[in-house]
């Protein structure tokens, strides 16, 4: 498979590590929007969230315990999690992740974050 997380959840592509378990590697996201932008994927490959199922939503389910997890491990208070659907949203790799997005106030709106 020709896909850029599934490569570097296997190591093949360096990244900086924030968080590894059986079912989720996270990491920090190599253009960030925010003073924490970590990205948080699940080992197993779906290309997007309109690919879950009731047999792989377990692994969505992992992924936002370890956004607790590691939200709380970090003392960060108050977050945004986004994920992008498709390239209209702006999804520019074809495997589910979701972004852990703080450290600044937020508005809402496409230009409230850049």
């Amino acid at each position: 498979m020709d896909c850029l997380f599934c490569k570097i959840i296997a190591g093949e592509i360096p990244s900086a590590k924030v968080y590894e378990d059986e079912f989720v590697y996270a990491f920090k996201d190599i253009q960030p929007i925010a003073p924490v932008h970590y990205l948080f994927v699940p080992k197993e490959h779906i290309c997007c969230a309109k690919k879950i199922t009731a047999e792989n939503s377990g692994s969505v389910a992992k992924i936002f315990e370890s956004i607790a997890k590691v939200a709380a491990d970090e003392n960060i208070e108050s977050y945004r999690v986004i994920n992008n659907c498709g390239e209209d949203a702006g999804q520019s790799v074809m495997h589910l992740h979701f972004h852990l997005l703080a450290g600044k106030k937020m508005g809402w709106g496409e230009q409230s974050l850049g």
